[in-house]
């Protein structure tokens, strides 16, 4: 069977955590056109792409979804999002709720813009079990990205664009 990946454009958010890094390389693996992994880690943008080593089809981005700017630079010419991109600590949440709201949520928002901005394909938003009833900051955090998600796929024709 035919990867859905397979000849396509990625973009895999925090690609260098450890889903976004099990996505990159089933992109490979599914021989996608093209991988763009985008994260704010530089170090680990370096280990990974030590680790793959140069192959002309990915792209090691240095970037915050929190920057509009960026994600609409980053989502042009791409098929099919994975959004990975999170503060994910629950403890660092709990000390820092806004910066888990500015990432979880706001940078979801600027993503998800993006992408119906680019008419991007799919766009698959990474969740958590901490989402249903939440008892944190992050799994709160990560609740609102889950509902922005299922707001734009309830408004977009399901025709042209696919959230999950």
């Amino acid at each position: 069977m035919k990867s859905i990946l397979t000849n396509k454009r990625i973009l895999i958010t925090g690609g260098t955590g450890s889903i976004g890094e099990s996505l990159v390389k089933r992109a490979i693996t599914d021989k996608a056109k093209s991988i763009k992994i985008f994260s704010n880690d530089e170090n680990g943008l370096y280990e990974l792409e030590s680790l793959l080593g140069k192959q002309k089809n990915l792209d090691f981005i240095i970037g915050d979804i929190r920057n509009e700017n960026t994600v609409k630079t980053i989502t042009k010419k791409t098929d099919i999002i994975f959004h990975a991109a999170a503060l994910k600590h629950v403890d660092r949440c709990e000390l820092y709720p806004a910066e888990a709201f500015s990432v979880n949520v706001l940078g979801t928002q600027n993503i998800i813009e993006a992408c119906i901005d680019e008419n991007v394909e799919i766009a698959v938003g990474v969740g958590t079990d901490k989402a249903v009833s939440p008892l944190n900051a992050y799994g709160a955090t990560k609740l609102l990205m889950e509902k922005l998600f299922v707001t734009a796929s309830n408004f977009l024709s399901k025709d042209k664009h696919k959230t999950k």
